[in-house]
């Protein structure tokens, strides 16, 4: 494919994925596939000549579209949301063609510049502290991990570096295995201090966590992945009051903010406590600006060499959607939540299990948990919405969060109505 081809192929792609995403609502949520189901629909093995471009694009909708899972459906309200937006898709394929791999500054500087400012930027739309702002002379700074899962492991593993090299000095005569013995890592069944938990969009308490890490000199992650974004919104942001006792903090503007994945941003009080964990200097990879002070290698932030050019997706979303764009999509995802929460509350036969804070709801038919299972199982059978449940002091629940991008009352509406209608069957069934 030359250059001139692609011009046309790529505008043929765009206009796809512009019809895609219009004609989404027409699609089944949920895929109506068995497991196995594509092997049997392709070669064995790769062709020994090119194929054509059409054959391809043809493939798609025979092949892939058949066993795809809708996630920017407005019929889709499990998990929480991924985000999508059509800026970040245009910043994508600007990432793929520049194509550079940012481990380092030397490697390619506006990839590791524009990082540093878009961290900074973010940080100061959810007013972190300004210990967690690289600014022109900070000591923290802002990274893009690749989700929370992974910003979690680089926290615990900067956390246990930086406690073995205070025992070492305090102690040098403990041998590895002695030190490795004292170290003591606290959790509860949500792993680290959490900001919207997966579950039900719960809140820990900062405030009441933060004060003792800071007295037992605890390193403290927080995790806000989803709810995060949220935080952008000054009404909202009172649930990230505590912060300033952390030691990192974490959330994913690909879930809620309208960057698309990958883009988890990690925030750090002192960026030594990460390149100490994880320094690496071969001499292939030292350049003359390494200790100017006045730039970042990545590399040394993060569990990969390599990284991609991820700070153009926030680049595009933040400047044409701008804050208040932003915080108009939250605020308008969590009116619907809300909406349904009151819909919920309309009908007797149904309990809301959790407070509604954000765009989840945790909502279930009064009854045993093989009922609301019974319900589950008919709603996703039916593939009009698509749910997920959880387990709330040892009861199925049902999670409705508010996801799409297109999602609107009208939306929210149908999904009870069909909900509704789906309880009744359950109902009638059980009492025969």
């Amino acid at each position: 494919m030359n250059a001139s081809e692609f011009r046309r192929r790529g505008k043929e792609m765009v206009d796809y994925v512009a019809d895609y995403l219009e004609g989404i609502e027409g699609r089944p949520v949920y895929p109506d596939v068995e497991p196995g189901y594509l092997r049997p629909l392709i070669p064995t093995a790769a062709p020994q000549e090119p194929e054509a471009f059409e054959d391809i694009i043809n493939d798609i909708e025979k092949i892939i579209m058949p066993g795809v899972t809708h996630w920017h459906s407005p019929y889709f309200f499990a998990y929480f949301p991924t985000a999508s937006s059509y800026p970040a898709m245009l910043a994508d394929m600007l990432c793929g063609a520049i194509g550079c791999i940012g481990f380092s500054w030397a490697a390619s500087p506006a990839c590791t510049e524009l990082e540093t400012v878009m961290m900074d930027w973010l940080g100061k739309m959810l007013q972190l502290p300004e210990a967690f702002l690289a600014g022109k002379a900070g000591e923290g700074g802002g990274v893009i991990q690749g989700s929370a899962s992974e910003a979690t492991l680089v926290a615990l593993l900067a956390a246990r570096t930086k406690v073995i090299r205070q025992l070492q000095a305090r102690t040098p005569e403990l041998t590895q295995a002695a030190i490795m013995e004292k170290l003591v890592a606290y959790s509860s069944d949500q792993v680290v201090a959490t900001l919207g938990t997966t579950s039900c969009c719960s809140f820990d308490n900062l405030l009441e966590v933060g004060p003792i890490c800071k007295k037992e000199d605890m390193w403290l992650h927080i995790d806000a992945a989803y709810a995060g974004s949220a935080f952008i919104c000054p009404e909202f942001r009172h649930l990230l009051n505590g912060v300033e006792f952390a030691d990192s903090f974490n959330f994913n503007p690909h879930k809620w903010l309208l960057v698309n994945f990958d883009c988890s941003a990690m925030w750090v009080k002192k960026r030594t406590d990460l390149t100490g964990a994880f320094k690496l200097d071969p001499v292939y990879l030292k350049h003359s600006h390494q200790d100017s002070g006045l730039i970042t290698d990545y590399r040394h932030w993060q569990i990969p060499l390599g990284r991609r050019f991820r700070s153009l997706k926030m680049w595009f979303v933040f400047r044409m959607y701008g804050v208040k764009g932003l915080q108009a999509y939250i605020r308008k995802h969590i009116h619907l939540a809300h909406k349904f929460e009151s819909l919920v509350r309309q009908d007797s036969r149904f309990e809301i299990c959790a407070e509604v804070t954000l765009g989840l709801v945790c909502f279930r038919l009064k009854g045993s948990n093989q009922l609301n299972e019974a319900l589950l199982q008919r709603i996703n059978s039916a593939k009009k919405i698509h749910l997920v449940p959880c387990h709330l002091r040892d009861k199925i629940v049902l999670r409705f969060a508010v996801c799409a991008r297109t999602v609107e009352s009208a939306h929210v509406q149908f999904a009870w109505e069909h909900i509704k209608e789906l309880a009744g069957d359950v109902l009638r069934v059980e009492k025969e």
